[in-house]
């Protein structure tokens, strides 16, 4: 089920900007000015045309239709968002992806990586994630953290399991110097999404899935700005004794449906 958004809009993610539009009686030049500025502001760091498509809803709704159409038992999607980076350093498993931070909740997550239909183990499925540090910035939005921090690719071998070290998410605000802020704030919505890992996944022979994990105890887990959230990727972190790297745990099977 697509879960609601923010308010003033509290139906699905698809109806929060047409009444706006209506009501604002939003002209075609202002719809432009709005995509060209996205087109200036998005680099190779940030995508703010993939923002925008976020807050509009637009993404999280492709994403639910393609999941309902299959009906193939995989891990449910979600938004890929505008933070995701080409070539992501390679890991191996048990690494940390952390770099240059000492505080936070630090986690060591673990799992399997399966096939939807049968349950036996992807072999070869690369597992790309990428987060926020605790001040809720994208390493390429920080200049104080290095290059690539928080984020790596595991690949798995033939008992398609993963592990790694990584920090347990916090929520924070998207971008708001850039269209989709500026759309948010005329549709009186707030700008925060809660804590959440991103994760995309490939193997050979079966469908990439991108999604996201989402901390239960976030108070916007049911609330996100750009409608992400999906009911099967809310988990529990639960905590970790006799581990001195780390003070949470998470498990996690993802599942992927043959292409």
């Amino acid at each position: 089920m697509l879960l609601t958004g923010s308010p003033p809009f509290k139906g699905p993610a698809s109806s929060s900007y047409m009444p706006f539009a209506w009501e604002s009686a939003l002209k075609i030049g202002f719809w432009f000015v709005q995509l060209n500025w996205s087109g200036r502001m998005s680099d190779d760091k940030r995508n703010e045309g993939n923002l925008l498509a976020n807050v509009l809803g637009l993404e999280a709704l492709v994403d639910e239709i393609s999941h309902v159409v299959a009906d193939d038992g995989a891990t449910e999607p979600t938004v890929l968002g505008p933070f995701w980076r080409e070539n992501a350093p390679r890991r191996s498993m048990g690494d940390s992806i952390v770099s240059g931070i000492e505080d936070g909740d630090f986690t060591f997550m673990s799992g399997r990586v399966l096939d939807a239909s049968t349950g036996e183990p992807v072999e070869k499925a690369v597992i790309d994630i990428w987060e926020t540090a605790p001040n809720g910035k994208y390493e390429q939005q920080d200049p104080y953290q290095v290059d690539m921090n928080l984020r790596g690719l595991f690949t798995t071998g033939k008992d398609g399991t993963y592990s790694f070290y990584c920090l347990r998410p916090t929520t924070y605000s998207i971008p708001v110097d850039g269209p989709a802020g500026l759309l948010l704030q005329l549709l009186d919505r707030h700008t925060m999404r809660p804590a959440h890992i991103h994760f995309m996944i490939q193997a050979p022979g079966y469908k990439t899935i991108i999604t996201e994990l989402f901390d239960r105890r976030d108070k916007h887990v049911f609330d996100d700005s750009v409608f992400a959230v999906r009911n099967s990727l809310v988990v529990d972190f639960l905590p970790l004794e006799d581990n001195p790297k780390a003070q949470f745990q998470l498990q996690y099977d993802f599942k992927l449906a043959k292409a």
